[in-house]
């Protein structure tokens, strides 16, 4: 595998691929990283290549502030890939990612930026969807804990480590803030097409407020649901990018 190219701290291309014909924004779930999407390449189309966004407060930039909220990390985004978007693109985000992808696509249109051609919106159920349940950003220490076990996002051996618990719980209990305290504002549907991806165990994203995302775009939406639960990406790896290589290859031959 060819190094990783850093195209600016927010952008880290795993493989760089400068003859593909599309590249896939990766945004990442609460707590994670563009770590997680290292592998990616090796498991998709060659004609795509793979932007993994790094947040501020993880990895390279653990010692950067985590956002605020969610409307101040979208807009330092924008800015960040404002010479980047040079070839047709697509959006891939999991859980909190594909709330930032969906915000992030509203505010490049709202600033007339180039707009991608599709998004992938993984383990999240659609904006407008009020979420039902108690924010938990601000729980004490040990019952925060046990909600991040009881979504499973995490191994157990590594929230039974207080030196691994002190190191990740600021950066999580931010990006539990920013997803808590989005409000959602109506906008006309997105010109993209969507596809929602849904883990059919999910204790917490049903598959009835997944299928909503198809009120948010005016063009194609497929839902498609996973064995699994909150992380089927994980737990049922070949199956995940079996269905997002073909759903990539689609995009690839319909927008370049």
């Amino acid at each position: 595998m060819a190094r990783s190219s850093y195209v600016n701290p927010w952008i880290t291309l795993p493989r760089p691929n400068p003859r593909a014909r599309l590249r896939l924004l990766c945004l990442p779930h609460a707590g994670g990283g563009a770590q997680m999407y290292r592998s990616w390449p090796a498991d998709l189309p060659d004609a795509v290549e793979v932007c993994a966004v790094t947040l501020p407060g993880r990895e390279s930039r653990i010692r950067e502030e985590p956002p605020k909220n969610l409307e101040s990390l979208v807009g330092s985004l924008v800015e960040s890939l404002a010479d980047q978007l040079t070839r047709p693109f697509a959006i891939f985000g999991h859980s909190m990612g594909a709330l930032i992808g969906f915000e992030l696509i509203r505010m490049l249109r709202r600033q007339g930026l180039v707009q991608p051609v599709h998004l992938i919106a993984s383990g999240r159920s659609a904006p407008q969807i009020p979420d039902p349940d108690p924010p938990i950003h601000t729980l004490p220490r040990s019952e925060f804990v046990e909600e991040l076990r009881r979504l499973n996002g995490m191994p157990n051996e590594l929230l039974q480590s207080p030196e691994v618990m002190g190191l990740v719980l600021p950066t999580l209990r931010k990006d539990f803030e920013v997803c808590e305290t989005y409000r959602y504002v109506s906008e006309p549907p997105l010109a993209c097409s969507i596809t929602a991806y849904g883990g059919v165990e999910d204790p917490e994203v049903k598959r009835g407020d997944i299928e909503c995302w198809r009120m948010q775009t005016c063009s194609t939406f497929v839902l498609r649901m996973f064995p699994g639960d909150h992380f089927f990406l994980q737990q049922n790896r070949s199956l995940f990018f079996e269905s997002l290589g073909g759903d990539l290859d689609v995009i690839v031959r319909a927008h370049t």
